[in-house]
């Protein structure tokens, strides 16, 4: 997505590798990811499709069908999050697109997270770039996977 994204340090812990990056603020390219590689990425569907939201061009994602069954529809819960922000997108039983505004997204909206951690902190992490801010119906499960997410975000 033409990101300006750095590696600063990479490990493995437990058989999973890890790493301290560096985000800079970019101008996002729409892009297509394909379900070969859907299962290593399952969790970052949320913020992806919020990457994809602020991006030029259409994001095409396939292989969604285990978001389905997280903590929420996830796959429904993006499609319905984004479309209330004022974001086209396609969904189907297994893929989403998003057909990205170029840099400005309206926001403006109530997000049910459908308690659902990702979720929240997608739409949250959106709110911050909309143009009028984004609330969540309840952020309470954040602190279960991301105890210094508000923190950090402030």
């Amino acid at each position: 997505m033409n990101g300006n994204i750095s590696i600063l340090k990479e490990w493995d812990e437990n058989r999973e590798k890890f790493a301290d990056i560096r985000v800079k603020s970019s101008k996002l390219i729409g892009c297509k990811v394909t379900s070969e590689i859907s299962t290593r990425l399952i969790d970052e569907y949320p913020i992806l499709a919020v990457a994809a939201a602020f991006a030029e061009g259409t994001t095409v994602m396939h292989g969604l069908k285990e978001l389905r069954v997280k903590e929420s529809d996830r796959l429904s819960a993006i499609a319905k999050g984004l479309t209330l922000c004022g974001i086209k997108v396609e969904e189907t039983i297994d893929s989403l697109t998003v057909y990205g505004t170029g840099g400005t997204v309206m926001g403006g909206t109530l997000i049910e997270a459908n308690m659902d951690h990702r979720i929240a902190m997608a739409f949250l992490v959106l709110g911050i770039a909309s143009e009028q801010p984004v609330e969540i119906d309840d952020a309470a499960t954040i602190e279960t996977s991301f105890p210094h997410f508000f923190e950090l975000m402030s």
